[in-house]
């Protein structure tokens, strides 16, 4: 379909008070899953965080890679094993996770760069910025879950104007890397940076009311419904950590959390600019 011009000035007259709401506020956002895979979806999602940063908001982009992780082991001869949807992780397969984001990271960012943005890549183990321990339970060899975060880092480069990327990597109490789940390093920063807004990038349509049907999107959770919900079973599998994601977000001050689909080109800015918006939003 071949918008008119008219019909391109209404677009932009649509989005206005939502530049001016969010100019100068933080966003972080949680890319991976099939957005991450897809070359049109891949350039769709990063030219809209640099759009983002081009109208005044400080997008601050985590990234995930397991798929990338997983195609590596298998290539080495090694097995990836899961326990709870967590992989387990040795030290032979700690050495292939930081191998495989390193490099994912250094390509998001040129990606960024060559689409006009400024983009640095991190991982938690510059500046301190992501302080980790083993996670507790079941011994899931060198996964950790986040202490603390660095925030003076990242403000610092989103102050020279710069879009941080960052690798969910922790750095353990011995200087270990630990890896972390990618969706709760995203939670842990927007916190520490008080975002206004958490976004993270799946492949469903957001919280479904009935798993069965892909069409039956809940538009707005509020957090005190959120117990209810995972109590009733309507919430299962990979949607239960991220739903626990964006509480505790919210429960740490950050404003507005969001599930998108990241199957859909430029769900960030249907999302963020529109009224309509798309996926599920989480408010206080």
């Amino acid at each position: 379909m071949v918008l008119s011009a008219l019909e391109k000035a209404k677009i932009l007259v649509e989005a206005l008070p939502y530049i001016r709401s969010f100019y100068g506020k933080i966003v972080v956002i949680k890319y991976g899953g099939h957005a991450m895979l897809n070359c049109e979806l891949k350039r769709a999602v990063l030219t809209d965080v640099v759009l983002m940063k081009y109208v005044g908001m400080h997008p601050v982009l985590v990234h995930g890679g397991g798929p990338d992780i997983s195609r590596m082991l298998k290539r080495l001869g090694k097995e990836s094993v899961f326990v709870n949807g967590r992989r387990v992780t040795d030290e032979e397969t700690m050495e292939v996770v930081e191998m495989v984001l390193g490099r994912l990271n250094k390509e998001i960012a040129a990606f960024i760069n060559q689409l006009g943005g400024k983009a640095v890549g991190l991982c938690g183990k510059d500046a301190n910025l992501l302080l980790a321990e083993k996670e507790e339970g079941e011994d899931l060899g060198l996964v950790g879950r986040v202490k603390s975060v660095n925030p003076e880092l990242l403000l610092s480069v989103i102050a020279q104007g710069y879009i941080p990327v960052v690798a969910p990597i922790g750095l353990g109490p011995r200087g270990e890397g630990l890896n972390i789940n990618a969706d709760t390093v995203a939670g842990k920063i927007a916190a520490a940076l008080k975002a206004e807004k958490l976004i993270l990038l799946t492949d469903v349509p957001g919280i479904l009311s009935n798993p069965e049907d892909e069409t039956s999107v809940i538009s707005t959770i509020h957090l005190g419904d959120i117990p209810q919900l995972l109590a009733s079973g309507r919430v299962s599998g990979g949607m239960i950590p991220k739903l626990e994601c964006c509480r505790e977000a919210l429960e740490e001050g950050v404003k507005r959390a969001h599930i998108l689909d990241g199957r859909i080109p430029h769900a960030i800015l249907l999302e963020v600019f529109t009224d309509e918006g798309i996926g599920t939003m989480v408010v206080p």
